[in-house]
């Protein structure tokens, strides 16, 4: 008679399910501390740079989306680093680490007292700020690829329902205590993410026969992978593009509802339309992995960026506050499935191996669109107007669907379904 849970070096395989559950749990908390933090701060970003000086609006619109980007542009380097490391080495040292770092510098932005230093501090705070792409690729690499979607979007529901109360207690406690107070007590909620990582996470593998799943990839060998895969190359380039439209009214949107709305209020306010847009993702990002997992990734993934382009267009034309959080309630719809789709489609395309390293270059490319659209809908909004920067990022999403409709439809759709005629021998 087989028993069922053998045992390999002391850990079952009941053992080993239970502590991949416990580790979603603990990352789900985690995601939710270190994302409600971090958007806590994002309402009124603009609005701290107007009491670090007398600027124009011009300039205080032009530089919040660079302070806003800069952060992404060491992101941008170090994130297929860090996802090479933890490949090698382990996921959650690198976890810790990203919280911490991500603490000490939310700590030291209450102590800016010019825009240059807010500006160098957001610029080191990018050396630290994967840890919720780790996070992902940390439960990701331990998760059956038939579940990928799902689970995956169970753990975005984390990072989205700290998103999605975040501003509105950051605007709250902004419009009480002041902004630069704000910025000090946020830093403990990160510092908590480290110490609930740091004690309760066990990091796991799960075995695996394939041979490609097994094999040491070096970052050549990576990289060649994702260019001999079409699909797989444009999902990735598609990060950087979501990432443009979606961040490039981020930095200016409490700027935006104090236009349409008026300064009553304004960081509550602006609160509310930022979290408009985490509320409309936490009801649906799992239910569009799920979907996902049952009918294939691109077959969700293709409508809803032309869902998100059709809903961001009439962004330009609102003239109430609660215009606009309806937009950004249906945006959040739309984009609630696009990154667990787009990370349990290279979970399923990339070896075991090499996932870290990939999700990386995924980070990467996501940081890059964050470092491009800020600081893109900052000039946009300063040349131009802010209704410009709703038309761009419209434009960008609906090309995005075309691009990867285009590109899945030769490469993946026609292949699997175009059968070699039969030969016939006389």
């Amino acid at each position: 008679m087989k028993i069922a849970n053998k045992r390999k070096k002391g850990f079952t395989i009941c053992d080993q399910n239970i502590r991949i559950k416990k580790n979603l749990a603990i990352m789900w908390f985690a995601n939710f501390f270190v994302a409600g933090s971090m958007t806590t701060l994002l309402p009124f970003l603009s609005l701290y740079i107007e009491t670090l000086g007398d600027f124009s609006s011009s300039y205080v619109q032009t530089w919040s989306g660079w302070t806003f980007g800069v952060t992404f542009i060491t992101a941008f380097i170090f994130s297929p680093i860090w996802g090479r490391i933890g490949d090698k080495y382990g996921r959650k040292k690198i976890l810790i680490m990203s919280a911490t770092g991500l603490g000490l510098s939310v700590l030291l932005m209450g102590y800016a007292t010019s825009v240059w230093g807010l500006f160098l501090l957001r610029f080191f705070m990018g050396i630290f700020t994967g840890f919720i792409p780790m996070s992902q690729a940390f439960i990701a690499t331990q998760t059956p690829k038939k579940i990928a979607g799902s689970v995956l979007g169970t753990l975005q529901t984390g990072s989205i329902t700290g998103t999605l109360m975040g501003p509105l207690i950051g605007g709250s406690i902004a419009d009480v205590v002041g902004y630069a107070a704000t910025f000090k007590w946020t830093s403990v909620t990160v510092f908590l993410s480290a110490i609930i990582v740091l004690v309760g996470v066990k990091e796991i593998k799960l075995n695996v026969s394939d041979e490609t799943d097994q094999k040491s990839y070096s970052s050549k060998e990576v990289i060649m992978h994702i260019l001999q895969k079409p699909v797989l190359l444009v999902v990735m380039l598609l990060s950087a593009l979501v990432q443009i439209a979606h961040f490039s009214i981020q930095p200016i949107l409490s700027l935006y509802v104090a236009e349409i709305h008026g300064t009553a209020s304004i960081a509550l306010f602006s609160g509310m339309a930022f979290s408009a847009a985490g509320l409309g993702n936490l009801l649906m990002t799992k239910r569009w992995g799920r979907l996902g997992d049952r009918v294939g990734y691109m077959k969700v993934l293709i409508p809803l960026l032309f869902m998100a382009g059709i809903v961001y267009f009439p962004g330009a034309f609102v003239t109430s506050i609660w215009q606009l959080i309806i937009i950004r309630f249906l945006l959040g719809v739309s984009i609630g499935g696009i990154i667990p789709l787009r990370i349990a489609y290279i979970r399923q395309v990339a070896p075991l191996s090499m996932q870290g390293e990939v999700l990386g270059y995924n980070t990467s490319l996501r940081f890059l669109g964050n470092m491009i659209g800020p600081a893109l809908g900052g000039m946009l909004a300063g040349y131009f107007g802010i209704s410009t920067v709703f038309f761009v990022t419209s434009g960008l999403l609906l090309a995005g669907g075309l691009i990867m409709l285009s590109v899945w439809y030769k490469y993946e759709h026609v292949e699997k379904h175009t059968q070699p005629l039969p030969s016939h021998r006389n």
